[in-house]
């Protein structure tokens, strides 16, 4: 077995065909990357001509030495449970390695550790691949352990559905019955979803930052958003929906539901006082009530969307969510909602537009993406992991990220190096 580079076309043909296919192991992810400085190396091991491993390796230069990491996004494209081929991938990676002056190369594959499920329960004789982070750690690669929050490169712990073989009632039927619920208001509500083009895209970063205005992170840049559509978008990897209100529908199947409640108890108060009725008189009180109580919500309705279309207009913007497409899923990455529309709880709808297509388009799963495996009420962002669940589905964790060390020495030097210049970064923040 001999590892080389291989060609972009060699290494698409052999991605494509492997479990472990994201997004992060594409040349179009590469050419993104290297808008940010990394440098994109294309490898696979041969075995008699035939390509059994692969990897897309990042590297960069390190600030003031002439080192590189190496950096395999969501880990090598390799049967992390054949010992033999991983032995021989990593051996010969770590001689290209030192050609290339890396002191490391970092890892955190795609490989799910132990099977979960809605609740992040343990599923007993699930999934479990113990034996791919045994192999990893027999071979030397530093294991960074089993972190419950979001303090790694890539999420550890996400939260995703099948949807192969599924229709979407199949779908809506694993849901709780609060999300139904709320996917059918945003219908009568005149919510829908549509893919915006890329002279949009400030619409979509103003989104962004107001969500992170409130949730208190720091969000990239337009010229972030517009590198990632320039690289991504094109080869059909990248998709941005957003959700938008149109008051005038919203008015008008509020008026006609407001008619058939008016209907409804107008012809059975008719009915019974002439006697072509017969109802029990408990129920007949009952269904009155029912009606009034909705003819009265629906009447302050329409006063609520006489004030939002004094605000807004007739049509008003309400969120998006930046989603990678490839390989065998729908990847929700980036999303959030306008502040002065939360109440519409727009976000429901549009991972729903993202749950259709993945069903629509063939796709394994549809992918909500970072949770934390803190499944305690008292986490922070427990509530984000309740929002999730609640569109049925089960907790995936991840096998987790891995250091194979190339340079002890660079390596110390880099990790204190790494640790001094974030702690100085947290301070200028405090200030």
């Amino acid at each position: 077995m001999k590892l080389k580079t291989i060609s972009k076309t060699e290494f698409k043909n052999f991605a494509d065909k492997s479990p472990q296919i994201t997004f992060h192991q594409t040349t179009s992810w590469a050419n993104l990357k290297k808008k940010n400085n990394w440098q994109a190396h294309y490898v696979g091991l041969e075995d008699n001509n035939k390509i059994v491993a692969a990897s897309l390796i990042l590297s960069k230069r390190l600030p003031f030495v002439k080192k590189n990491m190496f950096y395999a996004p969501r880990g090598f494209l390799i049967d992390y449970k054949d010992e033999k081929i991983l032995t021989e991938f990593t051996k010969q990676l770590k001689e290209y390695a030192k050609e290339n002056n890396a002191i490391f190369v970092k890892i955190d594959p795609y490989v799910e550790y132990k099977e979960r499920d809605n609740n992040g329960e343990l599923v007993e004789n699930g999934i479990n691949n113990t034996i791919c982070i045994e192999n990893l750690k027999k071979l030397g690669y530093k294991h960074f352990g089993f972190n419950l929050m979001q303090d790694t490169l890539q999420p550890r712990w996400m939260h995703v559905i099948e949807t192969e073989n599924k229709t979407i009632d199949d779908i809506m039927k694993d849901m709780e019955s609060k999300t139904r619920q709320i996917l059918r208001k945003n219908e009568r509500s005149g919510i829908h979803t549509r893919e915006i083009s890329k002279e949009e895209l400030p619409i979509f970063k103003d989104i962004m930052q107001h969500t992170s205005d409130r949730r208190e992170f720091v969000d990239r840049p337009l010229s972030y958003y517009e590198n990632m559509w320039d690289a991504l978008h094109d080869d059909g990897i990248l998709k941005i929906l957003v959700a938008e209100i149109n008051f005038k529908e919203f008015e008008q199947k509020t008026k006609e539901e407001l008619e058939t409640n008016e209907k409804e108890l107008k012809d059975r108060i008719y009915k019974k006082e002439n006697n072509i009725l017969k109802m029990n008189p408990k129920k007949y009180k009952s269904h009155n009530k029912q009606n009034e109580n909705e003819i009265e919500r629906l009447k302050k309705q329409l006063e609520k969307i006489k004030d939002y279309k004094n605000k807004f207009g007739e049509k008003k913007l309400l969120g998006g969510i930046l989603f990678l497409v490839y390989g065998n899923e729908v990847l929700s990455l980036y999303g959030g909602t306008l502040d002065d529309v939360m109440q519409f709880q727009s976000a429901y709808t549009v991972h729903f537009a993202g749950i259709k297509y993945a069903v629509e388009h063939g796709y394994k799963r549809y992918n909500f993406y970072g949770i934390t495996g803190d499944f305690r009420k008292e986490n922070p962002l427990y509530g984000l992991y309740l929002f999730k669940k609640s569109f049925g589905g089960h907790v995936v964790e991840l096998i987790g990220e891995f250091d194979y060390i190339i340079s002890p020495t660079w390596y110390h030097l880099y990790n204190i190096a790494f640790n001094t210049y974030h702690k100085l970064k947290n301070l200028k923040k405090r200030k």
